[in-house]
């Protein structure tokens, strides 16, 4: 199957993909209303967050370039400090756009 992405095809794609996620999201919050939140749940729910989180950065940080890696270790060094994420994620940014602009970028 193929859509066209011009004219009203890229307006097709975007409405689908908003139906997607809605669905999904609303479809998650459904299904949850039958789930009973005890500890165990709890501790999934929490523990789901982090290896999110940790699937996402790891190949960030094994095959990312040196603005990426320094962008992470700046990140995390500014969470351990001030323990706000939106200083710390400005940071990172801050330090990635510095080293791709002034570095070379490459390991």
């Amino acid at each position: 199957m193929s859509v066209e992405t011009t004219g009203l095809g890229a307006l097709l794609l975007v409405l689908v993909m908003a139906g997607v996620t809605l669905a999904t999201r609303w479809g998650g919050v459904y299904v949850m209303s039958f789930v009973p939140l005890g500890a165990r749940v709890r501790r999934f729910i929490s523990a789901m967050s982090g290896s999110v989180l940790v699937a996402l950065l790891a190949p960030l940080a094994l095959e990312g370039d040196l603005g990426a890696r320094l962008a992470l270790l700046a990140t995390a060094a500014v969470m351990l400090v001030v323990k706000k994420p939106l200083p710390a994620i400005a940071v990172g940014i801050l330090v990635a756009a510095l080293v791709r602009q002034f570095g070379n970028g490459a390991i």
